[in-house]
């Protein structure tokens, strides 16, 4: 079945400027919808006239998985905010779930994931909603970037993917 095309009350509710442009929709099991935009993921209140409810870039987003068999799109942040998760009403009327996956990871350039002596930290270069590229360590359960330990083996794996990247040190 081919995508549904996202209703005009929705695609206003998410202004795009300049070269964005909305790339997906999918109406959610409560009636709100997500957007997909190629600068951010949208949700839009039911009804869509209501405004949004969240509106942030895909270089905000750590991960994002679509779980076929319950038709839902679980998206985790960078910032550790709970995650977002998003019930498809018609997992079959959209292309909303490989959307997000292109759109995620076309905002990371390069990334590495280190171990430090409380666990992991994922280093990345990401490309933010302009088109800029920016570095960004993403801190996993127990870990404190503030350690010194913690810290230089994240400034070190970040110079390194600045540098491969042509960004600044």
């Amino acid at each position: 079945m081919p995508a549904r095309r996202t209703p005009r009350v929705v695609r206003s509710a998410v202004p795009v400027t300049g070269p964005e442009k909305i790339l997906a929709g999918a109406e959610l099991a409560d009636g709100r919808w997500a957007v997909a935009t190629t600068a951010d993921l949208a949700v839009v209140l039911a009804p869509p006239g209501n405004g949004l409810t969240l509106r942030r870039p895909w270089c905000d987003v750590d991960r994002a998985a679509f779980d076929p068999h319950r038709s839902v799109v679980v998206v985790e942040w960078v910032d550790a905010t709970p995650a977002l998760t998003l019930p498809l009403a018609d997992a079959t009327a959209t292309n909303l779930p490989a959307v997000v996956h292109e759109r995620v990871l076309r905002s990371v350039v390069l990334a590495e994931t280190v171990t430090v002596p409380t666990g992991t930290v994922k280093v990345a270069v990401r490309r933010d909603r302009d088109g800029s590229l920016f570095s960004q360590a993403v801190a996993g359960q127990g870990v404190d970037l503030a350690d010194h330990a913690v810290a230089d083996v994240v400034d070190a794996t970040e110079s390194r993917l600045r540098e491969a990247c042509g960004l600044p040190l």
